[in-house]
């Protein structure tokens, strides 16, 4: 699991190989990854929009960005946290993610950009 802490925003990763769901003769490797944001601050924050970057292996760089996560804008009180499963497919058996979730914080409507920690996917036949 790759965790990062960005102004008391806490954001862990954790990722599943998707074999029944993978061709690796048709170049398709889909990749789970559950997501933790915890609000470790003293502040109340939403998120308000997400900046996905996903590399494959051959090098091939995608990004991905638009409002909250999986049709959410999450507000989370301190010592609160939001969970959700999602998912990316790959060209290759091997890539990473990594991103940025803006966030905004309820008192004075500050935006802050919190770190996505970046993350490898690696299909399990890889790691033999």
């Amino acid at each position: 699991m790759e965790t990062t802490i960005t102004q008391g925003i806490r954001v862990s990763v954790e990722t599943f190989y998707q074999e029944k769901h993978s061709s690796p003769v048709d170049e398709r490797f889909v990749y789970a990854y559950r997501i933790t944001i915890r609000n470790e601050s003293n502040e109340t924050v939403q998120l308000m929009r997400r900046h996905w970057y996903i590399r494959d292996s051959n090098n091939i760089l995608r990004e991905v960005e638009g409002e909250g996560v999986i049709g959410q804008q999450p507000v989370l009180e301190p010592g609160e946290h939001h969970e959700y499963v999602s998912w990316t497919n790959l060209l290759t058996d091997v890539g990473k993610m990594y991103g940025i979730y803006t966030m905004r914080k309820e008192g004075d409507d500050t935006r802050i950009d919190v770190q996505i920690p970046e993350f490898t996917m690696v299909a399990p036949y890889r790691l033999n």
